[in-house]
């Protein structure tokens, strides 16, 4: 094989990858649940549907070894954006059928599974094609393109839907041409890394190795994965740990949107995007940041309790939001910015918890599995989101929120960690 496929620079590729990794999940995760609001569908609805849409990355660790071996990662990758900027083109078709929900979330769940699969590959082509050094090097880089494929998804593209809606006065058009545009572009990246991504000798089926000899080690890991120490007050920590930022996520956006005669701030879709594309992806980041700077400090032990008040109390700012119902846009604007942080400086210590828990030697396998559990504790929060606000009205549902914040207090009392993990393993890195 030509050289020049085996080795390019990673500049070349790695950014656009992880664009089109973070693409599709804000899709079907954030700009879903806004194109179905604006339709015209309930909360219960979204929330419920929108909630079945992370079902993919539940079970995605019982389909990740057979990516493994059936295959190339490459041949994964390019064939899943084929797919998922060909279901994008249908959800856009599907809009001004009268049956666009049934055919929209068939396409999205399409969307979703073919996402979670991308993942896999994607993850696993980086492992493969580049040396430990330039894959330590290029993880900041990865991460934010990943992070701009959020803010241009949910912000830029969900800006150009709103303005879309004034210009026209016609939402099913003004979605329908959202989606046009992001398969237009999705399809650009499928050719780009159909001719651009470098061709690895590592990257190879492993034809030694049977579809027994996968089902039998596979079985096995579970085994090891539910024979950790403390795995009952594991799951219950991974599950319960976001169980309130779960449900005012599926909610939120929601909120912002509907018309102050429904309990909601009446924000239109321009607004909505700028708000969650760039204030709250921002907020988010930096928290993030902050974060695992300040577990390198002092180590997660320290930071647990602190983190867990971060990703809980500032959700009292939708109870303020929907008590006082502020028409500044600035002041709204406050009120994400400080959930969003909370939230991103309170993440850390979860995701910092889960490789503490992925320790030993089947690491990257318990991690997988732990990750399904974490998008199990994102998936049934979701979908009973919308039909508890419907029945509670929006302030009592986010103060129901704050209640739900005790299942995340327990679960931090529960667990077990070492004084110094985090401090450690970050600053050895």
């Amino acid at each position: 094989m030509d050289n020049n496929k085996l080795k390019k620079s990673p500049w070349s590729w790695v950014p656009s990858l992880y664009f089109a990794e973070g693409f599709p999940y804000v899709a079907v995760m954030m700009v879903a649940g806004i194109f179905y609001k604006r339709m015209g569908l309930s909360n219960t609805d979204i929330a419920l549907y929108t909630g079945w849409l992370n079902l993919p990355w539940v079970v995605k660790p019982l389909w990740s070894p057979f990516v493994d071996i059936i295959k190339t990662k490459r041949w994964w990758i390019v064939l899943m954006q084929l797919i998922i900027g060909a279901a994008l083109a249908a959800v856009a078709f599907s809009i001004p059928t009268s049956y666009y929900f049934q055919l929209s979330f068939a396409f999205f769940f399409l969307i979703a599974f073919s996402s979670a699969t991308h993942d896999i590959a994607c993850d696993g082509f980086y492992m493969l094609t580049l040396p430990p050094h330039q894959q330590a090097s290029f993880i900041g880089i990865r991460n934010t393109f990943y992070r701009i494929a959020m803010i241009f998804g949910q912000g830029a593209l969900v800006m150009l839907a709103g303005f879309m809606e004034k210009k026209t006065a016609d939402i099913p058009f003004s979605w329908s041409v959202l989606f046009y545009l992001s398969a237009a572009i999705f399809l650009g990246l499928f050719f780009f890394h159909y001719y651009k991504l470098p061709y690895p000798t590592a990257d190879s089926r492993s034809d030694d190795i049977s579809i027994k000899h996968i089902l039998r080690e596979f079985v096995q890991t579970f085994i090891r994965y539910f024979k950790k120490e403390q795995i009952l007050v594991a799951l219950f920590f991974i599950i319960a740990y976001r169980f309130a930022e779960a449900q005012l996520s599926a909610i939120g956006k929601l909120f912002m949107l509907d018309d102050l005669q429904k309990g909601g701030l009446g924000l239109d879709t321009e607004q909505i995007g700028f708000l969650y594309g760039a204030v709250a992806v921002a907020f988010l980041l930096l928290g993030g940041i902050l974060g695992g700077v300040a577990i390198a400090s002092r180590g997660l032990k320290f930071w647990l309790w602190p983190m867990a008040l971060a990703i809980t109390l500032p959700n009292l700012t939708y109870v303020y939001l929907s008590y006082y119902y502020p028409d500044s846009f600035f002041v709204i604007s406050v009120c994400v910015a400080i959930e969003q942080f909370g939230y991103g400086f309170g993440f850390a210590a979860f995701m910092m918890y889960l490789m503490y828990f992925s320790e030993g030697k089947y690491k990257t396998a318990n991690y997988a599995i732990s990750t399904g559990f974490m998008a199990l504790g994102m998936m049934l929060p979701t979908m009973m989101a919308g039909k508890v606000q419907e029945l509670l009205g929006y302030t009592n549902f986010f103060i129901w929120v704050m209640f739900s914040c005790i299942p995340t207090f327990v679960a931090v009392a529960l667990i077990k960690v070492d004084a110094d993990y985090g401090k450690k393993l970050l600053n050895n890195n």
